[in-house]
């Protein structure tokens, strides 16, 4: 796909599969028709109703935020996910993910000031989720990933930027390790830290075929490009100034899309492990496709650069 036509259409399609995917309660399916992602991630959920928000699709945004303070309010805790109602997730992932809740703070004030919205709409519930966070940030936890624990820069990055829109400093993101992870690239875009983490990124993860991978050592459906890592590269690119780099991340993401609009998680082009992949296909079928996260990121990076209109 290219062309502005076909971004903006591919904006407006994202737009609609983003609401098809989130239930009346609230709560954004990570990816609709793949059960073991049909729950709603804070962190996947945030960056969506961020991402709506940016877009004028405020009530959107405002159902989901509303969905997360009604958690906080119930006392039903501060876990990585929770069923499309509200209720605790009964899987055996991981269930401690501070970057989530971190971001969900941020991503109201960010709706709040960007329109002009009250934020004590949800202040009981920021407020306890900052006592939570201020408690908490220091310890370990699981990554973006659900895969290693520990602390971790983009994790820390999310909490100080929660924390920071609602007038508590003192998070110190530099004492997460010093690993190379594509999440890390969510310091520049859109937290403004960039510290070289840009070129970093693109000079270890960015495959041959201009996709971005998670981790080298990353065995999940064999390690595909991720579409929303691919926009968040143009962003974070965007960022520092490089409009035409940007710009070619937007037509990787755009021509990757299916012919019925969904945006996958990731391909196959350029997997790092190729052996790995027929055993997540024989476990869980193909990579779930649509992923509202990649949806997400497309706007922003259209969005951004002007090329929704």
């Amino acid at each position: 796909m290219s062309g502005a036509t076909t971004v903006a259409s591919l904006v407006d399609r994202s737009i609609g599969i983003i609401r098809a995917g989130q239930h009346p309660s609230g709560g954004y399916a990570a990816a609709p028709g793949f059960p073991p992602y049909e729950y709603s991630w804070l962190r996947d959920g945030s960056f969506i109703a961020d991402a709506m928000s940016r877009n004028g699709e405020t009530d959107s945004a405002e159902a989901f935020f509303d969905w997360a303070a009604r958690i906080v309010g119930d006392g039903r805790g501060f876990d990585a996910r929770y069923t499309l109602e509200g209720d605790a997730d009964p899987t055996n992932w991981p269930h401690r993910q501070l970057d989530g809740w971190g971001l969900w703070l941020w991503a109201v004030a960010e709706h709040c000031g960007r329109h002009g919205v009250d934020r004590v709409r949800w202040g009981d519930a920021a407020e306890a989720t900052c006592d939570y966070l201020e408690r908490e940030w220091r310890n370990p936890c699981t990554d973006w990933w659900e895969e290693r624990v520990g602390l971790h820069r983009a994790t820390l990055a999310c909490v100080e930027a929660g924390l920071l829109a609602w007038g508590i400093e003192g998070v110190d993101v530099w004492i997460g390790e010093d690993r190379v992870d594509a999440s890390q690239l969510c310091l520049v875009w859109p937290f403004s830290r960039p510290e070289a983490t840009t070129e970093r990124i693109r000079s270890t993860l960015l495959s041959p075929g201009g996709g971005v991978h998670r981790h080298l050592d990353d065995e999940y459906y064999g390690g595909g490009e991720w579409l929303l890592l691919t926009a968040l590269l143009g962003l974070a690119e965007l960022e520092e100034g490089d409009e035409d780099a940007a710009r070619t991340r937007l037509a990787w993401v755009a021509e990757r899309a299916e012919p019925n609009g969904n945006l996958p998680e990731q391909t196959r082009e350029h997997v790092l492990h190729p052996d790995g992949y027929e055993s997540w296909v024989d476990r869980w079928g193909p990579p779930p496709s649509p992923l509202l996260w990649s949806h997400a990121m497309f706007i922003d990076l259209a969005l951004e650069l002007g090329a929704d209109e």
